[in-house]
């Protein structure tokens, strides 16, 4: 493979072979002509058949198999590269596994930003004037910091920080150490806060997609608790333009929050994938509604979440250009076309397992 060429703009993707950081790294090859190189560890979620346009752009994109914990691996890279920009996604993300194995979630979430916001800081302390004012960082985290809603309305940038997971503690704490970094340290850095993701190249075990492979293969399809749970849905290819505008458009220490305005419950989300897939693949045993089953609720289960997303559309101009049932029809229309994609995570050994009951923790 090519090295990344130095005539253009090099930005760093952390978790890029992950589910939101794979969306990125295609929105950049495919609108942008900056440079990218993909620092990922290449954990159980990732997958580098996310991104089908990296063979074609070689020129342009580069993997680095780095987990963003080790320091001096990092600086090697900053080093190297000497990116202008970089977009931190790299993270631990489901709260489920948090609940059951917190450990990881403290490692990757907490102590990896700290590394790369060290490092970062390093290679910014080395660049001329010019090149520390055009430099940016941009940390990617959840609305799910904020903790549960009431019935009524949305998540500012102001709200104040209230998590109830051992996931949502951990990103709770690395908005807080990237803060202080650019408050201490003057590290151009800003902040976005995302509603819940979803679209194509999801890992299995999260809720669509999950969903949808379970239904497929008429298993039973396990709702929480009652179904209420408010989640705000966020189509991941919408989050991947936001997060370009705001790194390169954002007010440094500022926090943006990103989001859909696609609250539904997820009982009304399942319901809807059932009849989705009745309509686009029907099954000879009839409606998929019948596959619904309500299993025991998450431990701490936040009941509401919704982002209100003023500010990134009033200061930057972005608008989502997919409403829920656009973007849940496209996802649904991509899975069924893609199954070798997710078939390949199941043969490799992936178990859509319950977790998170909150039975004892792993050390």
């Amino acid at each position: 493979m090519l090295g990344i060429s130095q005539s253009r703009s090099t930005i760093f993707v952390t978790g890029g072979a992950g589910f939101i950081g794979s969306a990125v790294i295609r929105h950049l090859l495919d609108t942008t002509d900056v440079s990218i190189v993909n620092i990922d560890k290449l954990t159980y979620a990732s997958n580098l058949h996310s991104i089908p346009q990296a063979a074609a752009q070689s020129e342009r994109y580069r993997l680095s198999k780095t987990d963003i914990c080790d320091g001096e691996a990092l600086r090697a890279l900053f080093a190297q590269y000497r990116p202008q920009g970089v977009i931190h996604l790299a993270a631990e993300s489901h709260v489920d596994r948090s609940i059951d194995g917190p450990q990881d979630f403290i490692s990757t979430n907490i102590n990896g930003t700290f590394m790369l916001l060290q490092e970062a800081l390093r290679h910014w302390r080395t660049l001329s004037a010019a090149e520390r004012s055009a430099f940016r960082l941009l940390h990617v985290s959840t609305d799910e910091v904020f903790g549960s809603l009431g019935p009524d309305g949305a998540f500012t940038e102001t709200s104040p920080y209230a998590p109830n997971s051992p996931y949502s503690a951990s990103k709770a704490a690395s908005d807080h150490l990237v803060r202080a970094w650019c408050e201490t340290y003057e590290l151009p850095c800003l902040i976005s806060n995302c509603s819940n993701n979803y679209g194509p190249y999801q890992f299995p075990e999260k809720l669509i997609p999950h969903m949808i492979i379970k239904a497929l293969a008429e298993e039973p399809l396990p709702v929480y608790g009652d179904g209420q749970n408010i989640r705000d849905w966020l189509y991941v290819e919408d989050h991947a333009r936001a997060l370009y505008m705001i790194l390169t458009q954002g007010r440094i220490g500022q926090t943006y929050n990103v989001g859909g305005r696609n609250e539904r419950t997820n009982l009304d989300v399942v319901e809807t994938l059932c009849a989705l897939l009745d309509r686009l693949q029907p099954s000879n045993r009839g409606g998929r509604r019948r596959l619904i089953s309500f299993v025991t609720d998450r431990p701490g289960h936040d009941r509401r979440y919704a982002i209100d997303a003023s500010k990134l559309e009033r200061e930057l101009g972005w608008t989502a250009m997919e409403n829920f049932d656009s973007g849940l029809e496209k996802t649904v229309r991509w899975y069924l076309a893609n199954a070798p994609w997710w078939q390949s995570i199941r043969t490799a050994g992936y178990e859509a397992e319950r977790l998170g009951l909150g039975r004892a923790p792993k050390a």
